[in-house]
């Protein structure tokens, strides 16, 4: 078994339960842990052996393009394609945060985190 990370996906997305933030949008970051079993392609040195994090990388940003008022429903969207399309993926865990949120203060981020095993 073996982790693939990865972190700092930066998007730009429209979410958020506002009317505002639909129009103008903000920055997000995504950070993906995945859990695989990773000693066949340590053996095999082919792409098709392990995960691809060109493949994951997509995956998020396709499901950060789609508006939702949630990040909960962003990160429970996104869970469900890597399991759906990534069989070697065991467990996935994912952060979706929210760059400098219009909460009515000075905050760096909101993050939620959300985790599914397969």
């Amino acid at each position: 078994m073996g982790l693939i990370k990865v972190k700092n996906i930066r998007v730009y997305a429209y979410h958020g339960c506002l009317i505002e933030e639909g129009k103008i949008g903000s920055d997000y970051r995504v950070d993906l842990t995945v859990k695989a079993e990773l000693k066949k392609s340590a053996k095999t040195d082919h792409l098709a052996d392990t995960v691809d994090y060109v493949h994951l990388n997509s995956i998020v940003k396709e499901e950060m393009a789609i508006r939702s008022k949630l990040l909960e429903t962003v990160a429970d969207r996104i869970l469900d394609r890597i399991l759906d399309e990534i069989n070697l993926v065991n467990h996935a865990k994912v952060k979706v945060s929210k760059l400098n949120p219009p909460i009515g203060g000075n905050v760096e981020m909101v993050s939620i985190i959300m985790e599914r095993k397969r």
